[in-house]
């Protein structure tokens, strides 16, 4: 009994030690997990459909983003962001309508995946492309029409190109983006922003 008892005590000590050693030398060793937030300015347009036409819509938007994710390998990172764009807003005719007033509020929830090009340990140009879902809602008002809005959620997809300056426990991203949102006749948001990821 007393043999048993010791060889199982030595096998609950080593077995912590064995699984550390396994983990430093594996895939997983090379994942590190962060926060990122980020804020920039854009121009947003949409093209509307009332009473039988079209428009473009279109306005400077400031917005503001937070993501959480994974780097892997310093090459590779996926997350999920969630964005918050300011109300665009813009006057338009539509035939009889004039000077319609349409205002859009939109939100973002997407998976991003990005690529860093080169092997440099500081400055790394990257590539980026998201899916997922947006929220919107665009309503409309004037004098010579009934005020009203639509909330409605559509597929919504994205394209980043930046620069990441790396300083091991955090990074600071500039980046320029292309979002649309699959909404009225086509939502499309095209910007700029900063942002700092922090590695935990």
């Amino acid at each position: 009994m007393k043999k048993l008892a010791i060889s199982t005590l030595a096998v609950l000590i080593a077995c912590p030690a064995f699984a550390g050693q396994h983990c430093n030398d594996s895939f997983w060793s090379d994942l590190d997990p962060y926060i990122a937030l980020r804020g920039g300015i854009g121009y947003t347009n949409t093209n509307y459909n009332f009473d039988g036409q079209k428009e473009s819509i279109a306005d400077m938007v400031l917005d503001g983003r937070v993501a959480l994710g994974i780097q892997m390998h310093k090459l590779y990172r996926t997350e999920l962001e969630w964005a918050i764009y300011g109300d665009a807003k813009d006057n338009a005719d539509f035939g009889a309508a004039t000077d319609v007033e349409v205002k859009t509020k939109l939100q973002t929830l997407l998976l991003n995946t990005y690529m860093d090009l080169g092997s440099y340990n500081i400055v790394r140009p990257y590539i980026g492309l998201g899916a997922g879902v947006g929220f919107t809602e665009i309503g409309r008002s004037g004098a010579t029409i009934e005020q009203h809005t639509d909330d409605k959620g559509g597929f919504a997809a994205g394209a980043i190109l930046g620069m990441t300056f790396d300083m091991d426990q955090f990074a600071i991203d500039v980046a320029t983006r292309y979002t649309y949102v699959d909404v009225q006749a086509g939502l499309h948001n095209f910007g700029a922003d900063v942002g700092v990821r922090f590695m935990f």
